[in-house]
Formats: structure tokens, C-alpha cells, sequence
């Protein structure tokens, strides 16, 4: 499923880029260039030689001080061809990456059957990427900023293309899972690295906002471009291994460019055990992977049936997580009290905006992602269509995923962002509501063309004023942990969102009075019941903003 994103590396981030007002700014965010949004290479060659910048406002001499720190060690200033091949690499990672999850989506029925995949463990091949990639992301991004953004970036990359062919190889289900999972790994060391690559090859300005771009524009593209492409190959003698065949062979390329291409990593202090020990917040890198590996786990183990939440082995681990999270915010509070380095903060979470968007993008991954997946299995499943078929009904996904990408660019500067944020968020709201009710026997263009059409509205505006508030509350040496921060929320909202829909879904479908729970009516009434769940929580969105977000003025104007 999808994976990302849709995060240094901030990712299924977007085109990104603003201020916001005074009242709002924690104590070290700084102005930032206007980010236009591409869809691209060629809109990218065309555009970077522009430069746009955020209205001026007031710096204290802390944030002053912080912006010229960052414009003095990230100024490299690459020519146009090679920002050009930089920009197109690093994003096509994203997007092959991202792509292997929309083969998964719309091929999964095909997939449970080829390799006798049982009805407790369909999701899984989803939600265990997730998992594997939200855990590991703080890990990767600290690891990147020890030894280097290149070395993590090639070896996350020729991973990447290694569990994604072994997934087209896979015999068994339980093989694709465990190559979903390694493949999550690989991504989260791409991720955090091609963020923190692209801030330091290019100074503070239209060019590196650009790259920022691309890099969300491709995982919401690459996803929606798997659905379609999986569709086709299972819809000819291709077959669905296919697809993994392409992705793999692409990521291998883009992993041979990259490794004469990328620049060469600023020059550190000697490697020894010492700083590796001392430097890196191993501690907080434990308690917060493994909370929010446990979560997920015992999440998943629930989906086959909700009562195993009351097994002895998953009570001990919900309470272990739940020991975990106060031990990592007091632990978080003594290492900033001491003046050392804190993962994630604790003085974030004051800032209203900081906080909203995160709930805000937790709470709409989870639905962008779990809508997505049961919409293909709604097609399929309970309308009989072939996998061609439903994949053609996701064409409306990639365009207005285009489309968005290019409007937002050119409107963040005119329109209020908590507007931008709202409307977009109540109109996808209606994608959940349009699916709960529903006759599978309407035509394609009553409901699920506009649910379809609505459904990536708000995460993708929401990535766009989330990116930039979340890695710029990071100073210059800690930007591999920036996006690691934004992209751990998406991918947990993700793994727990599928998680939860899975155990509804399941559990109304097995409640029903239909003998055969398999049947399309039996299988309808359950994701009704997930769509309906699913409305509620972008309501929820919708207030969430509302509230944290409702001081945010223009963003993105021009410098006088």
C-alpha cells in the first residue's frame, strides 16, 4: 500500500514553503523561500532559475543568527544540468519506492491468491512497510547525520531495488511480507538522506524549494502511477510480478547515477565509538521505534479478531508502550534541560501549529491510505472487476494529484493557509461520506468517480504547510532527523490506520447476518462501516484545524 507519504528528508511531503505569523513562530523557525509545485523534469529545468521569497518579518537575533548559519554550510551552488539530474534522482526514488506500493494495492487481491496469502494477513504486506519505515526513519536520519547523507542514501537505494525484486520473486506470503518489511527498512534510509542531500547541494532559494517539491510530488504520483500500471500488467500475459520487475530494474539505474552524481558529503570529524555513542540520542531512538513498533504489532496481531487484544502477551505490550511514552518525553526534558540534543523536543509540542499538523497529517495518511486500499478492494471484491478495470478508475487520483501539486504551488502565496488547509480537508471529507452510502450497482460516475476524486485533496495541502513548519524546527546539524520526524507520523498514522480499518472491517463483515462472510454483500457491509469511520476521523481533521491552525495568515509573498 502506500507508502509514504503521501519524509532531512521530508517526504509523502510536497512542494513546500512558508511563514507563518509571529505568534505562531516557535523560537528558531526562519522565513523560507516560496516553493512552487512541478510535475515534472522539464517544468522543473524551466523554473529554477526563478526565485521567490517569503514576506519579510521580524527576526530576533537568535533567528537571524540561524539563517545565516544555514545559508553559510548549505551553499554549494550546483549548475543548472546537475541540479537538474540531483533533483530527477532523488525523486525517482521516491516515486519507484512509492510505486511498489500501488502495484501492491491493486494487485492484492491477485497477489493473497498467488502466493496463498490467508485472510488475517491481506493487509499485512501493507502495514508491516509502514511499520518498518516509521521505525526506523529516526534511526536512519541520525545514522546519516554521524556518517554521511551519501553512504545511507546509495546503500538505502540499492536495498530498496533488491527487496523490490525480491518481492517479485516471492513464492509464499509470508515471503513478501518479510521483503515488504526489508524494503521499508531501505526506504527510510532514502528518505531522511535525499532531504538533507538536497539542502546541502543547493543554497536557501526557489531551486532547493523545487527539489523539495519534487520529492512529495513523487510519492503520491509514483502510488497513483502503481495502481494504474498494476492494473494493465495484470490485465495482459504480464502478470503483477512484472511491475516489481520495472520498479527494481529503474531503482537499480537511478542507484548507479546517484553513486557518480551525488555530491560528496561535507567533511566530518573522524569516526570513533566515542562519538558514535555520545552523539546520537540512542536512548530516545529506542523508546520511540520501539513504542511505535509495538502499537503497530499488536495492532496487527488484533486484525484476524479484535478479542486477542485480551491475550496476556498483547496486554504486556500495550503497557509496555505505555511506560515507554512518558519515559521518552521525561527523557526528552532532561537531555534539553542539560543542553544536549533532544530527538524530538519536548518544546515542539507547545506550538499549536506544530502540533496541529501533525494530528492533522496522522489523522488524514491514515485515511488517504486506508480509503485507497479498500477502494480497490471494493471494486474487485464486491463489484467484480478485474484489476484493469479497477485501475482504471484511480486515473482521477494521479490527475488531480498533478493538478494539486501545480495549484497549490500557485496559490500558498495568495490564500490564507488555514483556509487552503480547511476547505481542502471538509472536501475530502467527502470522499469517506460519498463510499458509506453507496449502491455497488450505481454507475462508476454517481460516487467513486467524485470520492476518487476527492480523497488525496487534503493531505496533499496539508503536506504542503506541514513540511516546512516540521524540518525548519531543526537546527542545520540535525536536518536528517527533520523529515524523519514529519515522515514517522505519516507512516504511523498509515500502519495503525490500515490496522484499524482491517479490524473493522473484519468485525462488522463477521457480525453480519449473511452465512457467507465472503460474499460481496457480507463484505460490503464491512467496508461501509470503514468508510463511515473514516468520514469521522477527517471531521475530526476539520476541527483539528480549525482550532490549531486558525492564526495563520498569507504565506509564500514576495519580498518588497
Amino acid at each position: 500500500m502506500v507508502s509514504t507519504p503521501r519524509g532531512t528528508a521530508a517526504v509523502h511531503s510536497h512542494a513546500m514553503t512558508f511563514s507563518v505569523l509571529n505568534s505562531l513562530l516557535i523560537q528558531h523557525l526562519t522565513p523560507n523561500k516560496q516553493s512552487f509545485r512541478v510535475t515534472s523534469f522539464f517544468i522543473v529545468k524551466i523554473a529554477l532559475h526563478e526565485s521567490l521569497t517569503v514576506s519579510p518579518m521580524h527576526k530576533s537575533p537568535d533567528e537571524q543568527h540561524y539563517l545565516e548559519d544555514l545559508n553559510e554550510t548549505r551553499s554549494v551552488d550546483l549548475s543548472r544540468a546537475s541540479a537538474v539530474i540531483l533533483i530527477t534522482t532523488l525523486s525517482g526514488i521516491t516515486f519507484v519506492g512509492s510505486m511498489s506500493g500501488g502495484l501492491l494495492t491493486v494487485g492484492l487481491p491477485t497477489i493473497a491468491k498467488d502466493l496463498d496469502l490467508a485472510n488475517n494477513l491481506l493487509l499485512w504486506p501493507a502495514s508491516v512497510y509502514s511499520l518498518a519505515n516509521g521505525c526506523c526513519l529516526l534511526l536512519a536520519g541520525s545514522m546519516a547525520d554521524f556518517l554521511g547523507n551519501r553512504v545511507i542514501n546509495l546503500t538505502g537505494c540499492f536495498l530498496l531495488g533488491t527487496f523490490i525484486l525480491a518481492c517479485g520473486v516471492s513464492q509464499t506470503g509470508i515471503q513478501i511480507i518479510l521483503f515488504r518489511t526489508f524494503q521499508g527498512i531501505a526506504t527510510s534510509m532514502c528518505l531522511p538522506t535525499a532531504f538533507s542531500i538536497l539542502t546541502d547541494a543547493m543554497p536557501t532559494g526557489k531551486r532547493r524549494n523545487i527539489g523539495f517539491a519534487c520529492l512529495g510530488l513523487g510519492q503520491p504520483l509514483g502510488f497513483s502511477m502503481g495502481l494504474v500500471l498494476g492494473g494493465l500488467f495484470q490485465g495482459s500475459s504480464l502478470g503483477w510480478r512484472f511491475g516489481y520487475y520495472l520498479c527494481a530494474g529503474i531503482s537499480m539505474v537511478l542507484t548507479i547515477v546517484n553513486f557518480f552524481k551525488l555530491p560528496k558529503d561535507a567533511q566530518r570529524e573522524q569516526f570513533s565509538w566515542r562519538r558514535l555513542r555520545s552523539e546520537i540520542d540512542w536512548i530516545g531512538i529506542v523508546l520511540s521505534s520501539s513504542c511505535l513498533g509495538i502499537i503497530s504489532y499488536v495492532f496487527a496481531t488484533i486484525t484476524d479478531s479484535p478479542s486477542n487484544i485480551r491475550r496476556a502477551e498483547n496486554i504486556v505490550l500495550l503497557c509496555a508502550a505505555a511506560i515507554m511514552i512518558p519515559a521518552f518525553m521525561g527523557w526528552m526534558n532532561w537531555r534539553e534541560k542539560k543542553g544536549k540534543s533532544a530527538l524530538i523536543p519536548n518544546s515542539l509540542w507547545r506550538n499549536t501549529a506544530f502540533t496541529s499538523v501533525c494530528v492533522m497529517v496522522l489523522l488524514s495518511w491514515a485515511v488517504l491510505n486506508g480509503m485507497e486500499t479498500i477502494l480497490s478492494l471494493f471494486f474487485q471484491e464486491v463489484q467484480d472487476l478485474s484489476a484493469f478495470q479497477a485501475a482504471l478508475r484511480f486515473l482521477p487520483n494521479v490527475i488531480i494529484g498533478i493538478l494539486l501539486n501545480v495549484g497549490t504551488g500557485l496559490l500558498v502565496h495568495r490564500l490564507h493557509a488555514d483556509h487552503l488547509v480547511l476547505v481542502s480537508t471538509f472536501l475530502s471529507a467527502g470522499s469517506p461520506l460519498l463510499m458509506a452510502i453507496i449502491d455497488p450497482s450505481w454507475s462508476w460516475w454517481y460516487c467513486a468517480f467524485w470520492a476518487v476524486l476527492l480523497g488525496p485533496l487534503s493531505a496533499d495541502v496539508i503536506f504542503t504547510i506541514a513540511n516546512l513548519i516540521i524540518t525548519d524546527a531543526f537546527t542545520p546539524k540535525t536536518q536528517g532527523l527533520a523529515g524523519a520526524v514529519f515522515n514517522v507520523v505519516a507512516q504511523f498514522g498509515t500502519s495503525i490506520g490500515l490496522t484499524i480499518f482491517a479490524i473493522i472491517s473484519a468485525g462488522v463483515t463477521q457480525g453480519s447476518v449473511y452465512s457467507d462472510k465472503a460474499s460481496p454483500e457480507a463484505l460490503m457491509i464491512g467496508y461501509r462501516a470503514v468508510f463511515w469511520t473514516c468520514f469521522a476521523l477527517m471531521l475530526a481533521a476539520c476541527g483539528v484545524g480549525a482550532l490549531g491552525l486558525r492564526k495563520i495568515g498569507k504565506v509564500g509573498l514576495k519580498r518588497d
